[in-house]
């Protein structure tokens, strides 16, 4: 049976993706911090007749996304597809003299995502196939400080990866999801009232879509034609309209100081 390892696979999107893989007969890695919530979540789907391994590990610590992808290469548990969702908020200013938020973001959301990838893509280079799906986010195209700059990264990233393994039977998937229903928003301190109803996407539609770009062999899955007619005027722009708009939208989402 096919296994597949999500990372932060005990909340939103992560969640998601390894409910719906359990549906699809998948076996299951998850990986996350808090032991309490992997075994919650592995108890849920173990329910659904799967196997579901638990991996704890913060993927701010090398040490640990070293023990990940020690797993990842494990050829007596071969792990079929690699879910890189683990990820968090990023709002500390750029000019900052405190850089630990951004030093966090690139452990986790570039350093992990290149190691845990490039562990993944190997062993599965060596079967002949496999899939790589990295969770990046339209936030990418826009200019919203530190965490379009990383989910910039991340889609690039996912592109070259797709171009390193053409041909290997290994490919690449980069999510880029919207504004999406899920406890993100509120931990990441984000004002989700100032956001339009027609721009929230449901984490099960989202998934659902990003499962069939997988199957169809998409690099990029951009769920929802309004999200995709957005986003190619976004690309298409003067770059300063899209400075002007990222910033009017960044300062809709922050949370009001309280005195």
């Amino acid at each position: 049976m096919a296994t597949a390892l999500v990372t932060g696979g005990t909340s939103g999107i992560g969640a998601e993706f390894a409910r719906q893989l359990a549906s699809r007969g998948w076996d299951l890695v998850l990986v996350a911090r808090d032991l309490s919530r992997l075994d919650a979540t592995a108890a849920e789907l173990r329910g659904l007749g799967r196997r579901v391994e638990v991996l704890s590990a913060d993927l701010g610590d090398r040490a640990d996304v070293d023990r990940v992808a020690a797993r990842l290469e494990d050829p007596a548990q071969p792990i079929d597809l690699l879910v890189n969702n683990a990820g968090f908020g990023v709002h500390t200013p750029l000019t900052s003299t405190d850089v630990a938020a951004h030093d966090a973001a690139f452990e986790v959301m570039c350093r992990a995502v290149l190691v845990l990838s490039g562990a993944g893509a190997r062993a599965m280079r060596l079967r002949g196939r496999g899939r790589v799906i990295i969770v990046s986010s339209t936030a990418g195209y826009m200019t919203m400080g530190g965490y379009s700059a990383v989910k910039a990264w991340a889609t690039s990233f996912s592109e070259s990866l797709s171009v390193e393994l053409k041909g290997t039977g290994v490919g690449v998937t980069a999510l880029l999801p919207g504004w999406v229903r899920t406890e993100f928003h509120q931990r990441a301190g984000i004002r989700s009232s100032s956001i339009p109803n027609a721009m929230w996407l449901s984490a099960e539609h989202l998934v659902a879509a990003c499962l069939r770009d997988v199957d169809k062999g998409k690099v990029i899955s951009m769920p929802t034609v309004r999200y995709r007619v957005l986003f190619w005027l976004v690309r298409h722009a003067p770059r300063s309209a899209v400075r002007a708009a990222s910033g009017a939208i960044s300062s809709s989402r922050r949370k009001p100081v309280e005195q």
